[in-house]
């Protein structure tokens, strides 16, 4: 498709604001997403996408396709979630000049309903400017914040896409994330021997004392540039004169290189089973994947298209390596080269949370010249 032949995209800032004040105040923690789910169905049906409701254990995802008028142009999805971390019950905001920020004691919920604003806002206009595309696929995933639940169970056999957008990370809009580390989740439960602790506690082992060797031997914190530790959740005893018996830690290890995430983790399970034997105690470990690391070569065609984008739109791109996972991973796990794009979202995950409306509009620009341009991605 021709650049001079291109309708020009001409976003509705004051609906695009509208739209994603609808949404904060639609309250939508984990879990709790049934409310904010029936309203997007609605709106992606008056858009005249397909829509169905993915079931599966506490939640859902929803699945929207569209038909497109140019029939040769492969499929794009385009991917948010509608989860929030807490609190974001009685949100609270305000949109001082071309900012809208939280003022209270909750979130603002741009994390990641920007996202969800800026696909519909995009879709409203390919609609009304009766701008040709191909099909288009939207996948909005639930509980994503704890741990890309929604993704992990999304059926994939109803995904035509190779290719795919996912909208969820911060900074200006820009950002393109290219690269994102593998999570490994564990968990340690250290059983010691209690003993009354006024009366006979040579007699005991404390589960408190080994587990507290253990994290202070083990590695933690930032180990190398793309590789990070943490233990997150202690918990354990029972009361003040009693030999703790049992304590369970919770930890993580992330990384873009697998043979450092190998060796970080084998670390804390070698350390962690040596002094728990010393001590007499015993440790019990259970580990898994949460999600498996991507990296998008420079090479890559599609990289390259959504570069060609964002110059269009006279926005520069930066591309970018996250410590952080998203449902990017997953995608990318499933084998459709996806990227990770900023909405513009600033200060997520705190009570300062905020974005400016001109990066709200500049990423629904983004999505729908992406939509638009597709066709010329060979």
């Amino acid at each position: 498709m021709l650049k001079a032949m291109r309708k020009e995209l001409i976003i509705n800032r004051k609906r695009l604001v509208s739209t994603f004040i609808d949404l904060i105040n639609i309250n939508s923690p984990s879990f709790e997403e049934d409310l904010l789910g029936k309203h997007l169905e609605k709106l992606f049906r008056n858009l005249d996408f397909r829509v169905t409701r993915q079931r599966f254990d506490r939640t859902f995802n929803i699945i929207a396709s569209k038909k497109g008028s140019l029939k040769s142009v492969r499929p794009l999805l385009l991917s948010g979630h509608m989860d929030t971390i807490e609190p974001t019950e009685g949100i609270r905001y305000a949109i001082k000049g071309k900012v809208i920020r939280s003022i209270g004691e909750t979130v603002l919920g741009a994390d990641d309903k920007s996202a969800i604003a800026q696909i519909l806002e995009a879709m409203t206009v390919m609609k009304e400017q009766d701008i040709a595309h191909g099909d288009i696929e939207v996948v909005i995933t639930s509980a994503e914040e704890k741990g890309l639940i929604g993704a992990k169970n999304l059926d994939f056999k109803k995904i035509r896409s190779r290719h795919a957008l996912v909208l969820d990370s911060g900074g200006p809009v820009g950002r393109i994330v290219v690269a994102a580390p593998t999570q490994i989740s564990y968990e340690l439960r250290v059983v010691g021997r209690p003993a009354h602790a006024g009366i006979e506690p040579e007699k005991g082992i404390s589960a408190i004392r080994v587990a507290s060797e253990i994290i202070a031997a083990v590695p933690d914190g930032r180990i190398d540039e793309v590789t990070t530790a943490n233990i997150g959740i202690i918990r354990g005893g029972t009361a003040t004169n009693v030999v703790p018996k049992e304590v369970m830690v919770k930890g993580e290890v992330r990384s873009h290189e697998p043979a450092t995430l190998r060796a970080i983790r084998d670390d804390i399970f070698d350390k962690a089973m040596s002094m728990a034997k010393n001590r007499g105690a015993k440790v019990h470990i259970k580990a898994q994947e949460e999600y498996r690391a991507f990296r998008i070569s420079g090479s890559e065609p599609f990289l390259a298209f959504m570069d060609s984008i964002f110059l269009d739109a006279r926005i520069k791109p930066e591309h970018t390596a996250t410590g952080g996972g998203s449902d990017a991973n997953i995608f990318n796990q499933h084998g459709i080269v996806t990227l990770n794009l900023s909405t513009g979202m600033q200060k997520v995950h705190s009570h300062d949370e905020f974005i400016h409306i001109d990066d709200l509009v500049n990423g629904s620009i983004i999505v729908a010249a992406a939509v638009r341009d597709f066709a010329d991605f060979k």
